[in-house]
Formats: structure tokens, C-alpha cells, sequence
């Protein structure tokens, strides 16, 4: 449900493309993205949906507040993330069993939005050591994903955000996602971190390049 609807929503607030390394990606497999915006999560399920993915997605568990989408959370089987409590590892098991049975699994490494203020695009920040550990006890390959262009929807401030979703519309800002061939990762951790992040790191790259974003056409 997610999926169908980010795939309704997100060509009104701008022109998604996408590319990919390989014709197929191939599941199970954990695909790991850079979170630059609010508007991110809705844009990558939308360029997924076009590769027929409709992946499972560990979120903060925060978004469990809100009644509808707590609804259409559950309903699709997506996992909270109760950071810093004793659930926390509850969220691996449940991502865990998802590949089992052979579904993608969509986790952000960074667990957090850049702080800058403005619109430009952000290189990812270091990864925490979710996806690192998720690959380990599952043996799955991770699928690097990177995207550009959310910042132009919404950043900033609460009050720019909104700004930002409300005028989309009308600006359109070009959006892209990349991804990347599957990984696997070293099992130890710190290494398996810094493996996925610069894979990311790359896929975001790419999709910046393909905007002509300054902060990728510098690098």
C-alpha cells in the first residue's frame, strides 16, 4: 500500500528518474539508502515500485503514532525501530525473517537527517551498525541505493518543509535514485559499516551526478 501510494504521489511533486546496475535486482537483499529529507523514504519507494519492488522497511517506531499509517504500517508488515530500548534488537529478528522468506528490506544507515539548513544535497553521514548486523545475521547481500533531489521538496526548518511539499507542484524539482549492484559484506562490523557506507556513499554519487549536483561534480 505504501508503495502504491508514494508511486501516485511523487510524480506531482517532481520529475523521478531512475537507473540501476543490474537489469534485475535480485532478492532477498538488504537495500541500504541515504537519508537526506523527510521526502527521501516516499521517493525511493516510488523508484522502487517502478523495479517491482515493494520492499519490507524498518522505521523509527515514532511513525506508529500516527493512526492511519500505524494501519498501513502493520497491515504491510513493515518493522519499528525502538532505538536505545530493549526492543531494539526485536527489529533485526523481524527484518531477519523477511529475507528469510525472501523479500527485500529497506534500512536507512544513518538512522538520522543531515544537519545542514539549505536545499543542496548532503554526503551521507557515518553509518550506525544496523545494516552491518542485519547482513551478518542473515548472510544477504546488501543493495546499495542512492538518491538526490528530496532536498529540493523539503528541508530545512518545520516551516520550510511544509513550504517545500506545498510548492513542489508547481517548482518540480528533477529528482533521481540509483541502485547499485548487491555487496557482500566483511562480518566484522566496524569494517561491514564502513563497506556499506561507502557503497551508499558511490550510489548517491551517482545519482547526484546525474542532477548536477555540486557537492558530487566537486568529489
Amino acid at each position: 500500500m505504501l508503495s502504491r501510494v508514494a508511486a501516485a504521489i511523487v510524480p506531482s511533486l517532481g520529475r523521478l528518474t531512475t537507473s540501476a546496475e543490474l537489469a534485475t535486482v535480485p532478492a532477498p537483499g538488504i537495500l541500504v539508502a541515504n537519508h537526506t529529507s523527510l521526502a527521501d523514504p516516499g521517493i525511493v519507494l516510488a523508484a522502487l515500485r517502478r523495479m517491482d519492488i515493494e520492499p519490507v522497511i524498518l522505521a523509527t517506531a515514532g511513525l506508529w503514532r500516527v493512526p492511519v499509517l500505524r494501519y498501513l504500517l502493520d497491515r504491510d508488515g513493515h518493522v519499528p525501530v525502538y532505538r536505545r530500548t530493549t526492543h531494539a534488537a526485536d527489529a533485526l529478528e523481524k527484518a531477519a525473517a523477511a529475507l528469510d522468506a525472501g523479500r527485500h528490506v529497506l534500512i536507512y544507515g544513518e538512522g538520522r537527517l543531515p544537519r545542514r539548513r539549505d536545499a543542496a544535497e548532503a554526503t551521507p553521514d557515518s553509518f550506525r551498525s544496523g545494516p552491518a548486523r542485519l547482513a551478518f545475521a542473515s548472510g544477504a547481500p546488501i543493495i546499495p541505493i542512492g538518491q538526490a533531489g528530496a532536498r529540493r521538496v523539503a528541508s530545512g526548518s518545520r516551516t520550510k518543509q511544509v513550504a517545500g511539499l506545498l510548492t513542489a507542484p508547481a517548482r518540480r524539482p528533477r529528482l533521481h535514485v540509483h541502485v547499485g549492484a548487491p555487496i557482500h559484506l566483511p562480518a566484522e562490523i566496524s569494517r561491514a559499516s564502513a563497506a556499506a557506507h561507502q557503497a551508499v556513499t558511490a550510489a548517491w554519487r551517482t545519482a547526484a551526478r546525474r542532477l548536477g549536483e555540486p557537492a558530487a561534480l566537486a568529489a
